[in-house]
């Protein structure tokens, strides 16, 4: 019998889908159970909690996980997570205590979502990293507040007077464009998958809400000067050797012509997954085998552009309707379902030859997207 795997994430189709391509039977936790996690998982529980939160409901996904396992009919390979466990080390300690966890170990996580451990490193380190503090600061406007263990953006907001709220920091404002540099590693070295460029998608009440990513194609131009390149690269060697970070991550950079900074560490399979796993071995094959310390070959880097983009709902969908969702969106909603305005409703794919064209794809696809749901759910 194929071996079973077990996934709790926020959202768990990625993953999933990453899973059968590995050869896998993916049992699924999430908090959407959306279409396609339906369709390609062997078996879904739905979990509690709050997209972006940075932490899902602890005793429920205990309870999903192990009443998943009961149906695998074999013992499952291991437990991979996905987003919502960033603030939950001691969650993770627990899932790790009833099943092999397959990624970051829980005081990794620990080390590296702590941002006040986490600067002190970058500082021993010698990594770029903007500067921290949970104090008051003199200039709000030069500062950011972010949601310790949160993803996706949407918690970060200017810096307001006071102190940092509880479960709270505070973050220097430093310049340049968001990149992500994704990598795999075993625990002692690291592989470079790709430096992804990323985006956000700015609502009212959310300015960084995160938006979508794109790898360029091999044999494309980088606009990031090659010495940058290399040194986030040994910048996260580094931090690897040091912390014994394992399986997939990614580190969020910004990069400002000849500078950069490092401004915060995924532990885990990111948002960038469905861009990357195109080479010939699948790339959650590639997570399993690091975790266990096993660091595979390296594959060509994929010939042509990827790009992905969450379409967040630009009003209240309840229900959503019926609607034949086009075969490059991902992250479908279930007929029925309530999804809420700024909600993510899904998520579009596109690739081409190189990034200007996979860009406008993307554009093009999102833009057709949303008037067709419009057209669908217009007062007939």
């Amino acid at each position: 019998m194929t071996e079973a795997i077990l996934i709790a994430a926020q959202s768990g189709r990625a993953l999933a889908e990453a899973a059968r391509r590995a050869g896998l039977r993916p049992f699924v936790a999430d908090l959407f159970g959306d279409a396609d996690t339906l369709e390609i998982a062997e078996a879904h529980r739905p979990l509690p909690g709050a997209f972006g939160s940075g932490r899902i409901g602890g005793g429920a996904v205990l309870a999903a996980l192990d009443d998943l396992a009961a149906q695998a009919g074999t013992r499952p390979l291991g437990v991979v997570l996905g987003s919502g466990f960033e603030g939950a080390p001691d969650l993770m300690a627990a899932i790790a205590a009833r099943f092999p966890l397959l990624g970051a170990a829980p005081d990794t996580v620990a080390q590296l979502k702590d941002p006040l451990r986490l600067a002190a490193l970058c500082a021993e380190l010698a990594i770029p990293h903007p500067a921290v503090r949970l104090d008051p600061v003199a200039d709000p406007e030069s500062w950011l507040c972010k949601r310790v263990g949160g993803s996706g953006g949407s918690h970060i907001r200017r810096a307001g007077r006071g102190s940092a709220p509880p479960g709270a920091y505070f973050q220097a404002r430093v310049p340049g464009r968001p990149h992500a540099l994704n990598l795999l590693s075993d625990g002692r070295e690291i592989r470079v998958l790709a430096l992804t460029e990323q985006w956000c998608a700015p609502s009212r009440l959310r300015p960084f809400r995160y938006g979508g990513a794109l790898a360029r194609g091999r044999d494309e131009p980088d606009p990031v000067p090659p010495a940058i390149r290399a040194e986030i690269a040994a910048a996260m060697a580094r931090l690897v050797a040091r912390t014994g970070l394992k399986g997939l991550a990614s580190a969020d950079c910004l990069i400002a012509e000849d500078r950069w900074w490092l401004t915060e560490i995924n532990p885990r399979p990111g948002a960038t997954l469905d861009v990357l796993d195109r080479r010939a071995s699948p790339l959650l094959g590639a997570h399993i085998a690091a975790s266990l310390g096993k660091m595979p070959a390296p594959d060509p880097d994929p010939v042509d552009a990827a790009a992905a983009e969450i379409c967040y709902a630009g009003r209240d969908f309840a229900p959503v309707p019926a609607f034949a969702w086009p075969a490059h969106v991902r992250d479908r909603p279930r007929p029925g379902t309530a999804v809420r305005r700024d909600a993510p409703l899904c998520t579009v794919l596109a690739t081409g030859p190189e990034t200007g064209a996979t860009k406008d794809r993307l554009r093009t696809r999102i833009a057709a997207l949303r008037a067709a749901i419009a057209q669908e759910d217009a007062p007939g």
